[in-house]
């Protein structure tokens, strides 16, 4: 801590442009409560972002939507006992009043911001956020399991909603797109479903990680022979493929591994606009779907899963730097043999 009156903040004006500025301590407002940071997880979106490759966060940024603290101040109309509450953010913020949050989903809100990409986030000593944007943490879960809980609920929403397309998952064939953090996460919360999963990536190392989570079998997608080889190690093609990637060549491909009838659900952030093979789509009467972040019950359901054991967190976390390392750490998480690289801030649990 610099300071009782000011705070260290992770500002991004680029891949090779990430520096720490110090800020007044923030007070919280009303309905507001002040987080001391603890550990915070970059997200492939921040890398997208510092490379000027994200369609909706615009440079310069401060991140930091992967967060895990403490509560140390409320302001008026906030829970006094959340003071001293272990929490990790839901970064989520919504108008409440649209269509989309007047039913519930307000991941889909008219007129949603993400904290920590469209507004300043939790890679900072101190932060202050709305008292309904924290859920509170059990004992059970140490800090570095709990910075995995805002990354995995993306998957655990991608893979109901996937379901919610094909009849529920539970013996379906599923073939996975990326294995990266969120095509990982993605085929272990298929698993728990009940799918049958096989996971591609131009990467070796990340290949053989697919297999040992659990994947029945990995494929280099670039292989003349890839969908022959996931139709193989699968029993058929698929019934539905998970994009994590969302490049031109990704969703063409996912189009070819998916079953007449099946679905392609989009889970990765294209840079931009992407062509899709259309005739194929319409002849072969394919659902083309789209999933974005979570509500609060994906939240609970990567809770419950980091709390029983399904996550292997060696498997995904490569690295750790502490708050004034996080260009180190910026271009760790840039290169593509690691999955999950964390930084550290304030004393851990």
């Amino acid at each position: 801590m610099v300071s009782t009156e000011t705070v260290r903040r992770i500002l991004v004006e680029g891949i090779d442009g990430v520096s720490v500025e110090t800020v007044p301590t923030p007070v919280p407002g009303p309905g507001e409560v002040r987080v001391r940071s603890t550990i915070v997880g970059i997200c492939g979106s921040d890398i997208h972002a510092a490379h000027g490759r994200h369609p909706f966060i615009d440079l310069p940024f401060r991140p930091g939507h992967e967060v895990v603290g403490v509560v140390d101040a409320v302001g008026d109309g906030a829970d006094p006992g959340l003071v001293g509450t272990r929490v990790v953010v839901e970064p989520n913020l919504a108008c409440g009043h649209c269509t989309q949050c007047d039913a519930g989903r307000y991941n889909i809100c008219a007129e949603l911001a993400v904290f920590g990409c469209q507004t300043p986030g939790g890679l900072t000593d101190a932060f202050t956020i709305a008292s309904d944007r924290v859920v509170p943490l059990s004992d059970d879960l140490d800090d570095r399991h709990a910075a995995l809980i805002e990354p995995l609920a993306t998957p655990v929403h991608a893979v109901r909603r996937a379901g919610s397309l094909v009849g529920g998952l539970d013996g379906k064939r599923v073939a996975v797109l990326g294995a990266g953090p969120i095509g990982l996460f993605v085929l272990l919360a298929a698993r728990r479903a009940g799918a049958i999963v096989v996971v591609a990536d131009l990467l070796e190392s990340k290949r053989a990680r697919a297999e040992r989570l659990g994947a029945v079998g990995s494929v280099d997608p670039v292989a003349a022979d890839a969908v022959t080889v996931a139709h193989d190690a699968l029993g058929g093609p698929a019934d539905v493929v998970i994009d994590c990637v969302s490049r031109e060549s990704s969703i063409a491909q996912a189009i070819d591994l998916v079953d007449k009838g099946g679905a392609v659900l989009v889970v990765g952030v294209a840079a931009g606009v992407t062509p899709v093979p259309l005739e194929k789509i319409q002849d072969r009467e394919i659902v083309v779907a789209g999933a974005l972040m979570y509500v609060r019950e994906d939240i609970q359901e990567a809770i419950d899963m980091l709390s029983d054991g399904s996550i292997p967190v060696d498997e995904f976390v490569t690295a750790e730097f502490p708050l004034e390392r996080s260009a180190e750490a910026f271009a760790a998480s840039a290169d593509p043999e690691h999955v999950k690289v964390l930084i550290t801030v304030g004393d851990r649990a």
